[in-house]
């Protein structure tokens, strides 16, 4: 077997991996005889494309079936996808929480019989729970955002901006996701409860929402926001996955409402691409009393994060492709920060039943609340991460899941160590499903559940189902 390089110049012909001849014109020198090295994938994705884009399309499209039917079958193995709303509860404006542990156990498992093992036995006998192993992107391969369509629908109906992918549909079922529109809550106006109006906040309606609420610089902010930018898959090249040439994607596509509609990407930070891991969208509120950012945690400000994103996120960590698809550079001085000003004042959801502490108020909780806090505080280990009254610590911890089975491929994505995780904040958490920091656990049951194997802290059925209830009130 031949295989020619190019080389400044130079042509180097490697025969049958054994030898090297080096010509220079037509001279041809010997040289000593070598073992080919095995080719090294890059960092780099490619800048010119060479496939005509209606070939591109026309591919990507006949492969979808088989991808989509691919990721739903790994779900259904995985989860209890049933419609299974709790009783009695809800979101902040009223959209039914799922309950229950989704997550399935092996045949002839039970949780009891995994609470009572070591993490190697577990990982010997290859019973982790599927669920609790890293989740996929829909198509980690190709990886990129990929919004539900109930966002794609009212961003079309209200701008006529599509962000539909020709490649590939959102994977998990809208029960299992964020309410939307999600409500507007402002640390600086909380007497205005829900400043929303029940809408979703787009490029055409944040002035007359907003005007009356905001200073101008956070308004600018807001516009900011809202605008759409190109991104690796909507821009105007060949290079994208939208059947038209797009304007781009606006900061809300994801964060809508400053919170978060579930949409899903894959970390731009880690190479090669079967490592990087699959993230869904954190929600905003809260950011203020936040002090680390981005996937890996590198970023330590809001204004820091808000200037990467458009740099360099948007374009999965290629400034090379960002400059070809029209990266947008913002001003630091000015737009940076009208738009971390604006995300400054998301507020978390009103939580009637939480002091100045942010702990219960024993006149307004139920017994099982109060024992939930107490098993939170106590026994299940939640606070050591999770401290009142925010309940995030600000920092990372390494939870070491992999303990408990050996790396595998799973769709195309490497299942091995998740690394150091940010302790996300637990306030309003029941409005923000689903959890973990790439959505692998689809209800706070599959939370509590995933925790009290990893932690090996062997709750009660009980303990845990009064945990759950305490946090439903945060």
């Amino acid at each position: 077997m031949k295989r020619t390089f190019r080389v400044a110049g130079l042509v180097l012909v490697a025969i049958a991996a054994r030898s090297v001849v080096v010509g220079i014109g037509a001279a041809v020198l010997p040289v000593a005889a070598v073992a080919e090295e095995p080719a090294k994938g890059s960092s780099y994705l490619p800048v010119a494309i060479g496939e005509d884009f209606t070939a591109i399309m026309a591919r990507m499209k006949a492969a979808k079936p088989d991808i989509e039917k691919r990721q739903t079958t790994l779900l259904q193995e995985r989860y209890d996808l049933s419609d299974r709303p709790a009783k009695g509860i809800t979101m902040s404006k009223g959209k039914a929480i799922q309950e229950g542990v989704r997550v399935k156990l092996p045949a002839g498992v039970t949780w009891d019989a995994l609470a009572a093992m070591q993490a190697d036995e577990i990982r010997d006998k290859n019973i982790f729970p599927a669920g609790f192993l890293p989740l996929p992107h829909p198509n980690h391969p190709e990886g990129g955002m990929v919004f539900p369509k109930f966002h794609i629908d009212e961003i079309k109906r209200q701008e006529g901006r599509d962000l539909t992918r020709f490649d590939l549909d959102f994977d998990l079922p809208d029960p299992f996701l964020p309410e939307f529109p999600a409500p507007i809550y402002l640390t600086t106006r909380p007497d205005l409860g829900d400043v929303s109006q029940g809408k979703l906040l787009t490029i055409d309606n944040y002035y007359e929402i907003l005007n009356g609420i905001l200073n101008p610089k956070q308004i600018e902010g807001v516009r900011l926001l809202l605008t759409p930018f190109p991104q690796q898959q909507f821009n105007q090249t060949e290079d994208r996955r939208s059947e038209r040439p797009s304007r781009g994607v606006a900061c809300f596509d994801c964060h809508a409402n400053g919170h978060t509609n579930g949409a899903e990407h894959l970390v731009g930070d880690i190479r090669p691409q079967e490592f990087r891991h699959r993230i869904e969208t954190p929600s905003l509120r809260g950011v203020n009393i936040q002090r680390l950012f981005g996937s890996q945690r590198a970023l330590k400000t809001v204004e820091d994060f808000t200037e990467f994103e458009q740099r360099a996120a948007y374009f999965d960590g290629d400034p090379v492709i960002a400059q070809k698809k029209g990266v947008n550079i913002l001003e630091r001085g000015s737009q940076v920060h009208f738009m971390a000003e604006f995300q400054e004042l998301l507020d978390f959801p009103p939580a009637p039943k939480l002091g100045i502490d942010g702990k219960l108020d024993p006149a307004k909780a139920t017994q099982s609340e109060l024992r939930g806090q107490a098993v939170f505080f106590g026994k299940a280990r939640c606070a050591e991460c999770h401290p009142a009254p925010y309940y995030t610590d600000n920092t990372m911890h390494n939870l070491q899941v992999e303990r408990f089975y050996k790396p595998r491929l799973v769709n195309a994505m490497m299942a091995g160590a998740d690394g150091p995780i940010k302790t996300f904040p637990l306030r309003g958490i029941k409005d923000s499903p689903p959890y973990l920091h790439d959505g692998r656990l689809l209800t706070l049951e599959d939370t509590v559940q995933f925790f009290d194997l990893v932690l090996g802290v062997k709750l009660s059925a009980d303990e845990k189902a009064d945990l759950v209830a305490f946090m439903r009130q945060l």
